[in-house]
């Protein structure tokens, strides 16, 4: 029974047994592995196990083993195998089946799948789970060392520097991973070199080298890489100095003088450029000359505007909308002024409170669609402050400069000139009831570089060309500005801003003009500010006006080399020099020259310099040469001596020829001579020392002027003719006053002489006196050279029986009675001396005189008696010993010679003699009291010094 029940057992276990093997085997879908070069043993994450539910029956929960399939690029099957480690647990393990190498292959994909044990011994009817992706990293080992990719670098420098790079070595490492492939390091094993390495393989010397010292220098280095695993083989370095050779320029001088009227001279005429045997492909030098603080930006002519058109050719014409302040142009009154150096009227606009608002009349003549704008312009400029209502951070809003509305035949065109940043607009609007606006710009850096610079707009409809400094810009852009409100067709005109717009036209009540806003202001200096109409100028007259007389300029461009380019920009204050040969770009050099075209140059220092950069084949080594600065002394020139002669000292002529209609000419046989003295070299002619020489010379007056000396011209008795015929035809202007007769415009010498020569001097009838004075001078370069000044004294001569006309007789009484009422026609007329060319006045006269001066002695010789007598009582009561002392001066008899007051009012006494009689009289007195009975009678001719009797 009990045999049995065991056999029972056992066939109700198998039957159970097959029907437990239900379940396939489980693992994870991926897995990630690592593993060592020096290593078969795969790390894997997850840790590898397979799980089946049939546990823990026997075969069927077991785990029997796994199959490793091919990876996606084909290997895996040869390279790994997995085992079973616990066939109850389903612990496996991946492994190499040989040694992997990071170098050949890094990483590795594979599947795997687990199968159970069936159901039985002998693994029937075993399940298999799924495949599971395993990813194997192979991790490297540092197992090779660096090695240099050269075994010998060589290198030349020169001595006495100090180089960031001389020579740079390098070492590479076989191992895959960036731990011990990279080289972490290098160092020079050769102890006490001056050289040093750093980490990226770069060599520099630590000191000057010296070619005499040691010409050649030889080190090892060696290299380590991040596993500390030192190069296979060191490397070797071989650094040779070469002799000094200082690359630069050679041949720099820092002053440069140059004598006005010298033309072009040669700024660098020994410089050349130094590159101490390195390979140059390219190289530029840039020579900057400036010229912004001499005048308006440069050296122009010094004549007035208006004489520098007349010397141009420039058409007339123009209307200046910024005159000096008048009582006929007092719209500039308000304006800030600032002085200029070449004496031109300078306006200061400060964006708000300055603007010139230009009269209606002013405004009327300038109508018509061709015109010309010419002005000089210089942002920001000095006492310009911001405008508070401007906030921070707020889009600037454009600056104008001209806003106007001027009316044509039967419409009103607008128009204005704006600047905003570096732009130059100008606003058209041809018919502000119809046409569009139309807007041109410019983009200019003349515009925002606050330096002076002269702007001409000429317009002509729809053609608009624009002058800067002489050199034509075309308009960068021209479009239409969109919907704007159309300006009221009134005509007015504002300087320094702009009107706001107007929705609803306003009435003028009782010719007042409503109050006006303004928009746009301009912030900076307006100097000459003019519109022509008309016909607009030629470019070659713009560029007489304007442009500079001094400037860089190359000598001769036909001996320029083959490569060599030369660039000089309008202004002619940058000139560019590029080229490829040594040799060439060296000639090039000292063929750059400086010009003045001006005879008389305004002196001062143009600071100057030289930037040069190079570009070599080997650009690590390249040569960089620092900027040379320098200046350019123009020299004091030679001042011309402007000689006036040819008229005497004085002119007698008989009074009735100053009644005539025309006058008597004041300077019939003038002659103005303009000369120049400059220094001779003697020497060279065997004489000691210097000597001046004087040549004349041609050249042009801008102004004369003839003042009266004394009192002003009396309008009604006397009067200066000019002959305006041959003014007009000159094209000069003359300014006739009272004070003074001023001739102005730029013309020769001869056209002076002429129109001096014609100045007249007329006398009404019955207004002669005795003699009147005046006073000529000339001037050129605006002033800036004066001639001497020429006095002329006009004497009237006189006939006896004019002189003893009752009439005159009865004028002379007055003259002479009167003299508080003649002192100012006294001081510009004195009496003739009988020393000069002069007629003596009548016998009637002289009595007349001579009784005058002894009345006016008489009563000076009773007040000081009354003087005597009182102080004389008060000494006898003050005590007896001072009354002892008195002198009694009753007996006292004064002798007045009558003649001698007539001739103290001559001017013709002798005033020193005199004095030293007095001095001598003094000394011989015995008492010093006396002085208080001396009569002291001060002397009324040139001199206030008192005579005592």
């Amino acid at each position: 029974m009990k045999y049995l029940s065991f056999l029972l057992l056992c066939l109700t276990s198998v039957a159970s047994g097959n029907k437990a093997n239900k379940h396939k085997p489980w693992i994870e879908t991926e897995y990630q592995g690592i593993v060592m070069e020096n290593d078969n043993t795969v790390l894997l994450n997850p840790p590898l196990f397979a799980l089946d539910k049939d546990a823990p029956l026997h075969y069927a929960g077991e785990i029997c083993g796994f199959k490793v399939h091919n990876g996606p690029s084909g290997s895996g099957t040869v390279q790994f195998e997995a085992v079973v480690l616990d066939r109850s647990t389903g612990e496996g393990l991946v492994r190499s089946k040989e040694p992997l190498d990071c170098e050949s292959q890094r990483e590795h994909s594979f599947t795997i799948q687990a199968y159970d044990c069936g159901e039985g011994p002998d693994g029937a009817n075993s399940k298999k789970s799924h495949k599971a992706t395993v990813h194997v990293r192979v991790n490297d080992v540092n197992e090779f060392s660096p090695v240099f990719v050269e075994r010998r670098y060589e290198a030349s420098v020169p001595e006495g520097r100090l180089f960031e790079r001389i020579v740079r070595v390098e070492a590479l490492d076989a191992d895959c991973s960036p731990q011990y492939s990279q080289i972490c390091f290098y160092d020079i094993i050769t102890p006490n070199v001056p050289f040093a390495i750093d980490n990226d393989g770069n060599i520099k010397n630590t000191e000057p080298l010296d070619s005499k010292h040691q010409r050649v220098h030889t080190f090892w280095v060696t290299a380590f890489d991040c596993g500390k695993n030192r190069a296979q083989a060191d490397a070797q370095v071989v650094v040779t100095v070469k002799p000094s050779c200082k690359p630069g320029w050679i041949g720099w001088t820092k002053r440069v003088e140059y004598t006005p009227g010298s033309g072009s001279i040669p700024l660098f005429p020994s410089l050349h450029l130094e590159t101490c045997e390195e390979t140059v492909w390219n190289i530029q030098a840039t020579v900057e000359l400036q010229t912004g603080h001499i005048g308006k930006g440069c050296d122009r002519d010094s004549y007035s505007d208006r004489s520098v058109r007349r010397l141009c050719g420039a058409v007339r014409g123009e209307v200046d909308l910024l005159p000096p302040p008048s009582p006929a142009a007092n719209w500039t009154s308000a304006l800030l002024t600032l002085p200029s150096s070449d004496s031109s009227l300078v306006f200061s606009f400060n964006g708000s409170s300055h603007v010139a608002v230009v009269p209606e009349p002013v405004v009327a003549s300038l109508s018509g669609d061709h015109f010309t704008l010419q002005l000089w312009m210089r942002r920001g400029g000095a006492s310009i402050q911001a405008n508070p209502s401007q906030t921070r951070g707020s889009r600037k809003e454009e600056e104008t400069i001209v806003c106007t509305t001027v009316k044509n035949d039967d419409s009103f065109s607008h128009y204005s000139l704006s600047v905003h940043g570096c732009r130059l607009s100008l606003f058209y609007w041809p018919d502000v009831s119809a046409a569009r606006p139309v807007k041109f710009l410019w983009k200019l850096e003349q515009v925002c570089d606050s330096e002076w610079h002269h702007l001409s707009l000429s317009v002509q409809f729809p053609s608009v060309t624009l002058y800067v400094d002489g050199v034509t810009f075309d308009p960068a852009l021209i479009h239409d500005n969109g919907a704007i409100p159309n300006p009221a067709p009134r005509q007015r005109m504002f300087i320094g801003a702009c009107w706001e717009p107007e929705e609803e036209p306003r009435e003028i009540l009782n010719n007042t003009i409503p109050e006006v806003k303004y928009v746009g202001g301009y912030h900076g200096l307006l100097s000459g500010v003019t519109v022509r109409p008309g016909s607009v100028e030629p470019h070659s007259v713009v560029e007489c006006l304007y442009a500079c007389r001094e400037g860089l300029d190359f000598g001769d461009l036909e001996t320029l080399g083959s490569g060599m380019k030369v660039h000089v920009n309008p202004s002619q204050s940058v000139l560019v020099l590029e080229g490829d040969d040594i040799e060439s770009f060296n000639r090039a050099v000292q063929q750059v020259t400086y010009r003045n075209s001006l005879r008389f140059a305004t002196p001062g220092v143009r600071p100057l310099k030289l930037t040069t950069s190079l570009r070599c084949f080997n650009e690590e080594s390249c040569l960089s040469l620092k900027q040379l600065e320098g200046y350019l002394v123009v020299l004091q020139p030679d001042a011309p001596q402007i000689s006036l002669s040819g008229v005497g000292p004085h002119l007698a002529r008989p009074a009735p020829e100053f009644e005539s209609p025309r006058g008597v000419p004041l300077f019939p046989e003038l002659r103005i001579v303009c000369s120049l003295s400059h220094a001779v070299n003697t020497a060279a002619q065997g004489m000691e020392g210097g000597a001046l020489m004087s040549d004349a010379v041609a050249h042009t007056l801008d102004g004369c002027e003839v003042q009266p000396l004394g009192e002003e011209l009396n309008s009604e008795r006397e009067e200066l003719l000019v002959d305006m015929d041959v003014v007009r035809e000159r094209g000069l202007e003359i300014i006739n006053t009272t004070a003074y007769i001023a001739i102005t415009g730029a013309e020769s010498i001869s056209v002076y002489e002429d129109v001096l020569r014609s100045v007249r001097y007329r006398l009404a009838k019955g207004s002669a006196r005795f003699e009147r004075r005046f006073r000529l001078s000339c001037s050129e370069m605006n002033g800036r050279y004066t001639s001497n000044e020429l006095t002329l004294e006009v004497n009237f001569l006189h006939s006896l029986d004019s002189l003893y006309h009752p009439s005159h007789l009865l004028a002379s009484q007055q003259q002479f009675l009167h003299p508080s009422h003649h002192a100012g026609e006294l001081s510009g007329h004195t009496l003739p001396s009988p020393h000069r060319n002069s007629v003596v006045p009548g016998a009637a006269t002289v009595i007349i005189m001579v009784c005058v001066g002894f009345l006016v002695v008489m009563v000076i010789l009773g007040v000081f008696r009354i003087r005597s007598i009182h102080r004389r009582g008060e000494g006898s009561r003050g005590g007896a010993k001072e009354g002892s002392g008195q002198w009694d001066d009753s007996a006292l008899t004064i002798i007045v010679n009558p003649m001698e007051s007539y001739e103290s009012r001559m001017g013709v006494a002798a005033d020193t003699e005199g004095e030293g009689e007095e001095e001598e009289e003094a000394a011989e007195s015995p008492d010093d009291a006396s002085d208080d009975q001396r009569i002291i009678i001060k002397k009324e001719g040139r001199d206030s010094n008192a005579r005592r009797y």
